[in-house]
């Protein structure tokens, strides 16, 4: 299948499941305002679906692959703050259990578009 939008990537589409998980769960967190902010700031600033978006608009590989970093390292810091709150028990165990799988499966799809946009490059 040939990609002509970012809406034919499978990996934006699972990262706007996955943010609309974390939006619904930190939305209801009690009293620990400070997580629930840095959760919705991580979340606020594009992780993984508006920079899959944004990088596929860009007119060069290297910024898509730029793009793509950032997605990945956004992610890192939404699955750091998630496993916070689960610690702290502001995450129930269900929500926990199917946000993790969410950001796995994110993590492991990023990487693989990662490795074939890399190999869109030309050779040194």
């Amino acid at each position: 299948m040939e990609v002509k939008s970012y809406k034919d990537l499978v990996v934006w589409h699972k990262a706007m499941d996955m943010t609309y998980l974390a939006y619904r769960v930190t939305a209801d967190l009690p009293g620990r305002r400070a997580i629930r902010l840095d959760l919705t700031d991580a979340e606020g600033r594009g992780f993984g679906p508006a920079n899959i978006a944004e990088g596929h608009r860009r007119s060069s590989t290297k910024d898509y692959l730029r793009f793509l970093s950032i997605a990945a390292g956004s992610l890192a810091e939404v699955e750091t703050l998630i496993e916070l709150a689960s610690r702290l028990y502001l995450i129930r165990s269900t929500h926990m259990e199917e946000l993790a799988g969410l950001v796995e499966e994110v993590g492991k799809m990023l990487r693989a578009l990662q490795q074939r946009v890399e190999a869109r490059l030309p050779s040194p």
